[in-house]
């Protein structure tokens, strides 16, 4: 496996990539973008040396796998992208063997690891560059991470529209009131009560229909419009919810907050302008930030998202166990919710081995005095053994997936 020299989803293609997608582009490429799940966790729990010798193992096990098909791959940190001659056939058959070869145990220096994968999948259209197909490969890998289903997501044809075009047409998105947002229920263990939802944002395109979270934060990134998405996706959310019908009155909204919302003085005071004018109840609003979104201010960050639990906030830490710092994180931000990415909420029905660091997290959200919510919970047997150990909530598709919200008050009103 030849290293890449971007970050994972924004690498070029190898010559070799480029000298096959030439050879067989009229017969056939896909593409395929595999990360592993909990890598960073991995890296923790048994250091940074143990880390690279699993991205090792894993390159040499894709390549013995891979050996049978006409491939070109680069690896890119522990992302690895991957491009397969052949028909739909053959690529759904290399999927297959990525799918098998990363879901199997690694064993490294005496230890069993177990990581799984989040896999991007896009087949080549007629004349498409190599650059183009590689994006599309990246940027439905990145939607199977934000997802909380199928850990596999292939790329439609829609999906290879250019960030570039994406984030001009969000300018208009915004004035025609496109973007919406979905609300995905949050459940409490111990009684299967809904006690609150994630608001999530989608764009409603004219041409391409909805697309997810992921594709717009990028596009918004592009277009320099990531604090006029969030203000409204926010106003929106917290309207919606301040209109509830009374026997949805008491349920509790997160909103995400961005980095560049607090970075933007005076944060705490808008935002707080924006709860009040919405009519909605302090103590009924969540404010939601990811831990890589704080990196650069964290001192700051616990100054601002302290003002807001003084006014009646909660406030959540998502993606729990995907960055660098979560633990320095806990210790220094004023916290209500730890919310437990999806990557490890997986592990929690594996071998005892794969369920140490869920458990510890649940265990160090109880020390602490926070409540934990397990994203991404799937099966009965997830949400069991979450229970068993003290997860306080959990959201997912066993509950629910993120729903409009006609269908939200018809479900919780029922």
């Amino acid at each position: 496996m030849q290293r890449g020299g971007r970050r994972p989803g924004e690498r070029a293609a190898s010559a070799e990539q480029l000298r096959l997608v030439a050879a067989h582009a009229g017969r056939g490429v896909t593409a395929i973008v595999a990360a592993p799940t909990s890598f960073e966790i991995v890296n923790t729990a048994y250091g940074r040396a143990a880390g690279d010798r699993l991205v090792a193992a894993m390159a040499a096990r894709l390549t013995e796998e891979l050996a049978g098909h006409e491939a070109a791959a680069v690896r890119g940190g522990a992302t690895f992208t991957i491009v397969v001659a052949g028909d739909a056939a053959t690529g759904d058959a290399a999927v297959g063997m990525i799918e098998r070869a990363l879901e199997r145990p690694f064993e490294i220096d005496g230890e069993v690891i177990h990581v799984g994968a989040r896999i991007g999948v896009a087949r080549m259209t007629e004349d498409e560059p190599a650059e183009h197909l590689l994006r599309r490969a990246a940027e439905a890998l990145a939607r199977a991470r934000a997802s909380d289903g199928a850990t596999t997501r292939v790329a439609a044809e829609h999906e290879g529209v250019p960030l570039a075009a994406l984030a001009a047409d969000l300018h208009r998105a915004i004035e025609r009131g496109e973007i919406d947002v979905r609300f995905q229920p949050q459940v409490r263990l111990a009684d299967g009560v809904v006690t609150g939802v994630e608001a999530l944002a989608r764009w409603q395109h004219p041409r391409l229909g909805v697309l997810g979270a992921e594709t717009l934060l990028a596009a918004a990134h592009r277009a320099d419009l990531g604090v006029a998405l969030s203000d409204q996706v926010q106003a929106l959310a917290l309207a919606r919810a301040a209109r509830w019908p009374e026997r949805l009155a008491r349920l509790r909204v997160a909103v995400n907050v961005t980095a560049a919302d607090m970075a933007r003085a005076p944060f705490v005071e808008r935002f707080l302008a924006r709860v009040r004018e919405s009519g909605i109840g302090f103590d009924r609003v969540t404010a939601e930030v990811t831990e890589n979104g704080l990196i650069d201010d964290l001192d700051g960050a616990a100054v601002s998202l302290a003002a807001l639990r003084a006014a009646g906030c909660r406030v959540a830490l998502d993606d729990f166990g995907t960055g660098y710092s979560s633990l320095s994180y806990l210790t220094r931000l004023p916290l209500d919710y730890l919310k437990i990415d999806r990557s490890l909420t997986q592990t929690i029905t594996r071998e005892a081995r794969d369920r140490v660091v869920v458990e510890g997290v649940i265990a160090m959200a109880a020390g602490l005095g926070l409540e934990s919510i397990a994203e991404g919970v799937e099966s009965e047997a997830q949400r069991a053994a979450l229970a068993a150990r003290g997860c306080t909530m959990y959201q997912g598709f066993l509950c629910a997936g993120p729903l409009d919200n006609v269908a939200l008050v018809t479900r919780l009103a029922a």
